[in-house]
């Protein structure tokens, strides 16, 4: 079985510093042997990690529309950010990846896509993520799983990890898969293991977020935490 986080940032996110050497030794310590990925505006941070990682890495990445947020899944190469939700869903498919729907309902701290265009685009949803870890009014967590239940869509959740310790505070515990399809397959099966993050690690993202333009950090991202 396998123990997976599905929503990790990496330090190619501009609000992440998390070093690729540090979330496999994070998840290590912590059990988890999946992650996916998915920093801002990029893949690169998942394609490195799936070259070195001695687990199983999904390389994702969190595309900013001008409606909310789009996850794209299984990628193989990094998605322009800013652009309409049609064509972020149109480069995900064209690469054979998994469209999902990130905190769908944190709509005020967050880019949530809200049920409204949900609706508009569900034909072409896979995923949608039911509970995030930074997610802290169980209320949206609800509404996600109701969606999720009433569209017959498979469910993910992660820690949104930006700082290390949340890795692996939320996993989902299921059976192994191999690509794409094997993996919806598989993600029904899982069971959620919940654990809601303090508001302090958000303070953890603005230092981020304040320190790369100082730091010379080469990766340049665009997104939103």
């Amino acid at each position: 079985m396998l123990r997976a986080d599905f929503h990790i940032h990496s330090e190619y996110s501009f609000d992440s510093s998390n070093r690729l050497e540090a979330i496999i030794a994070q998840c290590e310590k912590t059990g988890i042997n999946c992650v996916a990925i998915a920093d801002h505006g990029t893949a690169e941070g998942g394609l490195k990690l799936k070259k070195i990682a001695p687990f199983k890495v999904i390389v994702a990445e969190e595309v900013l529309t001008p409606s909310g947020e789009i996850m794209g899944m299984f990628l193989k190469e990094s998605i322009p950010t800013k652009i309409p939700v049609a064509d972020a869903v149109k480069y995900i498919r064209d690469q054979g990846g998994l469209v999902c729907i990130p905190h769908p309902f944190d709509i005020v701290t967050r880019v949530g896509l809200g049920g409204k265009v949900m609706e508009e685009i569900m034909d072409v949803i896979d995923i949608i993520e039911v509970f995030n870890a930074r997610t802290a009014l169980p209320w949206r967590s609800s509404k996600s799983l109701s969606f999720a239940r009433r569209y017959n869509k498979a469910g993910s959740a992660g820690s949104d990890s930006h700082t290390i310790n949340e890795i692996g505070r939320t996993y989902v515990e299921m059976p192994d898969f191999n690509g794409p399809e094997d993996f919806l397959a598989a993600l029904r099966q899982g069971r959620i293991h919940r654990c809601i993050a303090s508001p302090f690690v958000h303070f953890g993202s603005v230092k981020a977020r304040v320190a790369k333009p100082f730091n010379g950090n080469k990766k340049k991202e665009n997104g939103t935490n």
